[in-house]
C-alpha cells in the first residue's frame, strides 16, 4: 500500500509542479535554490538541469545548470545523467519509474530494453514540464538516498513554483 501512496503523491507532484514557461533563468534560479538547499544543510550532491533535445533521442541534452558540492564524485554526475536520461525517455519521475517498476518486479533493461550504463530508475530526476505541452527537461539531484533525492528536488520546485511542500511531500517511512 505503501508503494501505491507514493506512486499517487508523485502523481500528483508532477501535475503540480509544471510550468507555464521555463528557460534558462528558471533553471538558473531552480539549481540556485537547490545549492542554497544543499549548502545550508550540508549535503553532498550533484545538480543538474537540463532541457531535453530531439536531436538526443530518448537522452537528455542540453545542460542548463550543474553544480558539484564538496563531498560528491564523478560517479555521482554518472548517476545524474542516467536519471535523467530515464526521465527523457518515460517522462515520469525517476522514482516513481522505480517505485512502478519494483511493484512488476522489472528493470528498465527487462522492461524497455534500456542498458544500465545509460539508464536508471533510481530517484532524483524529477520531469521539468510545461502546462499544455508536455515534458520539455528534468531536474536532477544525485548523492543522497534515492528517496532523499527525490524530495529534495520536489522542495526546491515548491519553492520556486509557489506550492507549499508540506501538501505534496512524500509521507515519512515508518
Amino acid at each position: 500500500m505503501a508503494t501505491e501512496d507514493d506512486l499517487d503523491r508523485i502523481a500528483r507532484q508532477e501535475r503540480e509542479l509544471q510550468w507555464t514557461s521555463f528557460n534558462e533563468d528558471d533553471a538558473w534560479q531552480l539549481g540556485s535554490t537547490l545549492r542554497e538547499l544543499a549548502v545550508e544543510r550540508q549535503l553532498a550532491i550533484v545538480i543538474d538541469i537540463r532541457r531535453f533535445t530531439p536531436h538526443f533521442g530518448n537522452q537528455a541534452g542540453a545542460p542548463l545548470f550543474y553544480a558539484a558540492l564538496h563531498g560528491t564524485s564523478p560517479d555521482n554526475a554518472q548517476w545524474a545523467r542516467r536519471k535523467a536520461n530515464a526521465v527523457a525517455r518515460l517522462h515520469r519521475s525517476s522514482y516513481a519509474i522505480g517505485l512502478a517498476l519494483k511493484a512488476r518486479n522489472t528493470t528498465l533493461e527487462e522492461k524497455y530494453g534500456l542498458p544500465t550504463a545509460d539508464y536508471t530508475s533510481h530517484g532524483g530526476a524529477f520531469p521539468i514540464a510545461l502546462a499544455g505541452t508536455g515534458v520539455i527537461g528534468a531536474v536532477t539531484v544525485s548523492g543522497l538516498p534515492q528517496r532523499d533525492d527525490h524530495e529534495l528536488v520536489v522542495e526546491a520546485l515548491c519553492l520556486e513554483r509557489n506550492r507549499h511542500y508540506a501538501d505534496l511531500r512524500l509521507p515519512a517511512l515508518d
